[in-house]
């Protein structure tokens, strides 16, 4: 399924976030469904035997209002992390394609991948707060396929180089305003529902929250700090909420600091102009915003790169083995490590780079593009 991208660009909206207004269908609590460990997950209690047989915000949502205690909690916020963390691998390759790192396109690229790290370690911030413990590299997609949690079911997540179709069908896909989709004859619940839920919940049950465990960094341009109060879970409930699927009011109100909306900045870079109001609405009709040089990076098929050469089979491992290292160290910072963990991570994330750019540089054998990171998670290296 594809973005029709061509529509005014009118539905409500504000920066920032992987969680984009999407009609969310279903996955695992325990175990997100399209995951490198997903499981069959029993269903929850309280939850319809309809809903039951849906994925996992489908089942949450089915849950009664007076049932959602702490154990539905931190099912949701697991589910949540898988969905902030699906979006960062397409679009690290994405922005590592681009040539020119000091273009236009490759800073706003950059930008959208930090958004996505800072709305990650929110939820986690708010999983550890009640108790739990995220599961961050259990929960790492497989690429190519569905979103974790059945999130915007028909959307096909692959790894490639930037070119317009895939920041249509892969970026813009993923972030689209539910006010441009036709939902399903099944109506499911909205990620603005399901965070609305959330909080909600928050609201009614009023855990107990400990700072103990959660992790205070600065996220590019964004800090991360611990949740310590109800008010605290309904700021940073509501940051994600407004930066992803946003709110009623006008567009002029989602253009924080000069940046769009996701959906909005990956159309500029699709339509090649700034987003503009006109007497017609929103267009795509400002300065121009030109397509970037770039590797020719191509899709990486289901199971990875066949028969691939030795040479380049020791890059896709090196790769390989740095993001699992990422992943390790995510789990590790809300497992007790914080910080020191966390930072080690985000410095070892960007040494993903110059292997990344190595594979994007490497021609296929049928010269049809290059090849590129696979994404694999390996397991933990024994101590």
């Amino acid at each position: 399924m594809s973005v029709e991208p061509d529509e005014p660009a009118v539905a409500p909206f504000k920066r920032r976030s992987f969680l984009a207004s999407a009609a969310l269908a279903a996955g695992a609590p325990a175990a997100v469904a399209g995951t490198a460990q997903s499981a069959q997950a029993a269903p929850l209690a309280g939850a319809p035997a309809a809903a039951a047989r849906l994925g996992s915000v489908a089942r949450l949502m089915a849950v009664p209002e007076d049932a959602r205690g702490v154990a539905w909690l931190r099912s949701a916020l697991q589910v949540a992390v898988g969905l902030e963390l699906a979006t960062i691998p397409p679009y690290l390759c994405g922005w590592w394609s681009v040539k020119d790192q000091r273009s236009e396109v490759a800073r706003m690229i950059r930008r959208i991948v930090g958004d996505e790290m800072y709305h990650l370690g929110i939820v986690c911030n708010l999983l550890v707060a009640i108790g739990g413990r995220p599961q961050v590299k259990a929960a790492a997609p497989v690429y190519p396929g569905p979103l974790p949690g059945g999130v915007r079911a028909g959307v096909n997540v692959y790894l490639s180089g930037l070119t317009k179709s895939f920041v249509r069908d892969v970026m813009m896909a993923i972030e689209a305003p539910e006010e441009s989709l036709v939902r399903s004859a099944q109506a499911s619940p909205t990620v603005g529902e399901f965070y609305e839920g959330m909080l909600n919940a928050f609201r009614a049950v009023r855990p107990e929250l400990s700072t103990r465990g959660q992790v205070s960094q600065r996220i590019d341009s964004d800090e991360l700090r611990p949740v310590r109060t109800l008010d605290d879970v309904e700021h940073d409930i509501e940051v994600i909420r407004e930066q992803g699927e946003g709110t009623a009011s006008s567009p002029n109100d989602s253009f924080s600091h000069d940046a769009p909306a996701h959906y909005y900045a990956f159309g500029e870079i699709y339509h090649g102009r700034e987003l503009r109001q006109t007497d017609e609405g929103w267009r795509y009709v400002g300065p121009p915003v030109p397509f970037p040089e770039v590797r020719p990076m191509a899709p990486v098929p289901v199971g990875g790169w066949p028969r691939a050469s030795v040479h380049v089979g020791g890059v896709l491992y090196r790769f390989d083995a740095m993001y699992s290292t990422v992943l390790d160290s995510l789990d590790d910072a809300w497992a007790g490590g914080g910080h020191r963990s966390l930072g080690a991570g985000i410095h070892t994330m960007r040494g993903l780079e110059d292997p990344a750019v190595e594979l994007m540089e490497t021609p296929l054998p049928d010269r049809r593009g290059t090849y590129g990171p696979q994404f694999h998670a390996l397991p933990r290296p024994k101590r």
